[in-house]
């Protein structure tokens, strides 16, 4: 911006003076931005396949592709996707130092029943012109996908939005998340809370803090979202929840001893009894 005594000339005033179009001055290359969308599904599939490749090692390996960028492209985009390598662990939200912090309450802990724990992340949904963001909560004993929401921006309603959501279906005993500041903020933390639900959070750079949630995201996006050329956000919502419908009742988990997760989180309610155990226990 050009200024003259501290004094700040308008954009329109400054094309005037340069006899310059402001049309051209506010103009981004749609072939550019077309080339920028599909650097980020290349990224997107890579990133699944190899979630420790951080800006280098994904700049190296477009660059063997043929594309011809450089790491500070290759590290914006990355950034856009709010993705980076697990080492430290990824986060699509940064947190603050003015958001309350939880201790993780996870390691050495027995997942033996439904509504234990429940576990919550965010994830870059790709769609034709653009992309997403999704949310979903997780019961970690029997993988049962208990809610879900998308949204086309980072910040925290939308994960509220599910959880709210969830929670007028059953709730925890404990409930998990990342120190993203979706899940640090007042009202997210103040829903959990005034539902008695004692809060964990996973530790800095420590992936398999959630580990459940992040073998999910590779599960969705190679059978469902990598298969699927989503058009629209309101097609996106819908092809999710037929996929999470699947997922929950009808998709079989060898890690379940070949049972859907409605199998386990219904039949161990409904019967009251704990015919399958999953012990889940850390030993790092």
């Amino acid at each position: 911006m050009i200024k003259t005594n501290n004094i700040q000339i308008p954009v329109y005033q400054q094309c005037e003076l340069l006899n310059f179009a402001r049309s051209s001055f506010y103009y981004q290359s749609v072939k550019d931005d077309n080339y920028n969308r599909y650097l980020m599904r290349l990224i997107d599939e890579q990133y699944t396949k190899a979630p420790f490749y951080g800006r280098p090692k994904m700049t190296a390996w477009l660059r063997s592709l043929g594309h011809p960028v450089n790491h500070k492209r290759v590290g914006r985009l990355m950034k856009q996707m709010g993705i980076q390598a697990i080492y430290p662990k990824r986060k699509l939200s940064k947190s603050t130092t003015e958001h309350i912090k939880f201790p993780y309450l996870l390691k050495g802990l027995d997942i033996i029943y439904p509504n234990q724990v429940w576990a919550t992340d965010i994830t870059y949904v790709r769609i034709h012109r653009g992309f997403v963001y999704l949310v979903v909560i997780m019961d970690w004993f029997s993988r049962y996908i208990i809610g879900w929401e998308i949204s086309n921006t980072l910040d925290g309603y939308f994960c509220l939005e599910a959880l709210e959501k969830s929670l007028l279906y059953n709730k925890p005993e404990i409930f998990n998340s990342d120190q993203g500041t979706q899940f640090t903020s007042q009202d997210f933390v103040s829903c959990l809370r005034t539902a008695g639900i004692r809060i964990s959070m996973d530790g800095r750079g420590r992936i398999y803090d959630n580990i459940f949630i992040e073998r999910l995201w590779r599960t969705v996006k190679y059978e469902e979202v990598y298969i699927h050329d989503y058009q629209s956000v309101q097609e996106t919502k819908e092809q999710l929840r037929k996929y999470f419908l699947f997922y929950n009742d009808e998709r079989f988990h060898q890690s379940l001893g070949y049972r859907t997760p409605a199998d386990i989180y219904y039949g161990q309610r409904k019967n009251g009894s704990f015919v399958f155990k999953l012990h889940f226990k850390y030993l790092v």
